[in-house]
């Protein structure tokens, strides 16, 4: 049997993490097996259904590289199928129209609560064989009363419902449009998915999904329901938690890789393995070692495997996501040579992109002020002879590389008896602004020779005008 598996939003909310999860697990399925997966869009629910929601959903996974096979498929533009189906269940009555009235259903309803029953449809439709005059029916799935629904469930195991306790399911509204559970079994059966791998909030939904399934003699899928993600705090994951558009993981300096690589972690592991590359979250993962406990969200935990990934990227990607950074704090720059070198130096100094990009913007525009405490320190009186012998030696050199500079470096501070330190520093907040770089002989080969020169002049005349 090929695996086709699918991951199935509704684009009422903007894809988070607990969603890119999802998804990743079933991606992941589909690729172990050499299946299929499928990007479906559920967005019958089309008054809290908005564009944005679908904007993200459709390039988060773009981003994230969880590309798709088939879809993005839509449930709204599916409906003449839907409409086909739901008269082939009311004609081998596997379904019915409910004439109920909204103060009907709820009359029932206070009546079972004051019993101390369980709220459900009593089924009062069932054998009703003419209509009633203005009122227009909603169609119901004539669940089986009697018997048993197994769920072999992959993460949680055998889960069993009893058809007494699932009452008959609307699955078309009285304003003719169908409702979710139904246009998934419908979505399920066409498209042949065999595994269906989603949250562990849907397990109540499943039986009643099989017995559509059976009722209209199709195969069914294997599930596997997996659980939420909480905050720290054991709380259900919200904003405050990190629960954001995934959108923001982006722009706040994360590499995909990372974010899937700790996704995959949330629940499932192999052995004692932390960071995963792409390939070996596909070679290793099976939905059967999914913890059925729910997992905590830790964002310390994130930076760190970010880190990971940043300082194993290949330089031409870690400098593509560098150039996308710094084009958000308002820097344009082409200049692959400064960005692959830039991201270099600064791979392990950093724990997200938006960090690396913050730190580097020297490497790429002038800066109107230095560092206050930094320049106080290092460029007065005392340090101006240092700075002036290494202007004038750099400005002589007739290569300008990393090795070139550190022998200038060295000669002045062999000649002036003090450390290395006692040039660098100086150095490093004349061309940086800052106290803080990469080694200084590599971080001025990448500032280049004329802005270099061009900033220490600035440093030194600051020097001289500032008493020792």
């Amino acid at each position: 049997m090929s695996v086709v598996t699918r991951f199935a939003p509704s684009p009422t909310g903007l894809l988070h993490i607990g969603g890119v999860r999802t998804a990743l697990f079933s991606w992941l399925y589909a690729r172990h097996h050499g299946g299929r997966f499928i990007l479906r869009v559920e967005d019958t629910d089309r008054e809290r259904s908005t564009d944005a929601a679908v904007r993200v959903i459709l390039e988060g996974m773009q981003w994230l590289g969880l590309d798709a096979d088939e879809g993005p498929y839509f449930q709204t533009r599916r409906f003449d199928r839907y409409r086909e189906v739901l008269a082939g269940l009311l004609a081998a009555g596997h379904a019915y129209r409910c004439y109920c009235s909204k103060a009907e259903l709820e009359a029932m309803r206070e009546q079972q609560l004051a019993a101390k029953q369980k709220p459900r449809y009593d089924g009062r439709c069932r054998g009703l064989g003419e209509p009633r005059p203005g009122v227009d029916p909603v169609i119901r799935f004539r669940n089986p009363l009697q018997g048993e629904v197994v769920v072999d469930d992959q993460v949680h195991g055998r889960v069993v419902f009893q058809n007494s306790e699932l009452d008959d399911l609307i699955i078309e509204r009285s304003d003719g449009t169908p409702t979710y559970n139904f246009c998934v079994v419908v979505d399920d059966m066409d498209m042949g998915i065999t595994h269906v791998i989603r949250g562990d909030d849907h397990l109540n939904n499943t039986p009643r999904q099989m017995n559509m399934l059976r009722a209209l003699g199709a195969p069914l899928p294997v599930y596997a329901h997996v659980p939420m993600i909480l905050g720290a705090d054991g709380a259900k994951l919200s904003k405050r938690h990190g629960a954001v558009s995934v959108l923001q993981y982006q722009e706040e300096g994360y590499l995909p890789d990372a974010l899937l690589n700790y996704l995959v972690r949330l629940g499932w592991s192999h052995g004692d393995q932390e960071v995963f590359s792409r390939a070996e979250m596909i070679a290793a993962f099976d939905v059967k070692d999914v913890n059925k406990a729910a997992s905590a969200f830790n964002g310390e935990k994130l930076q760190w495997l970010n880190q990971q990934h940043m300082m194993r990227a290949p330089t031409r990607e870690l400098a593509a996501a560098l150039r996308t950074s710094l084009a958000r704090l308002g820097v344009a720059t082409d200049d692959q040579a400064l960005l692959e070198g830039v991201a270099n130096a600064q791979r392990e100094r950093a724990k997200t992109l938006k960090e690396m990009a913050q730190q580097s913007l020297f490497f790429f525009r002038d800066f109107d002020q230095y560092d206050a405490k930094a320049a106080r320190k290092h460029l007065t009186g005392a340090t101006l002879p240092a700075l002036e012998a290494v202007s004038a030696g750099l400005e002589s050199l007739a290569e300008w590389n990393a090795g070139a500079i550190h022998t200038v470096l060295d000669a002045v501070a062999t000649r002036s008896g003090a450390g290395l330190g006692s040039v660098a520093q100086p150095l490093r907040v004349a061309v940086c602004g800052t106290a803080v770089s990469p080694p200084i002989d590599l971080t001025v080969a990448l500032i280049g020779r004329e802005r270099t020169l061009a900033r220490m002049k600035r440093a030194i005349a600051i020097a001289a005008a500032t008493p020792s």
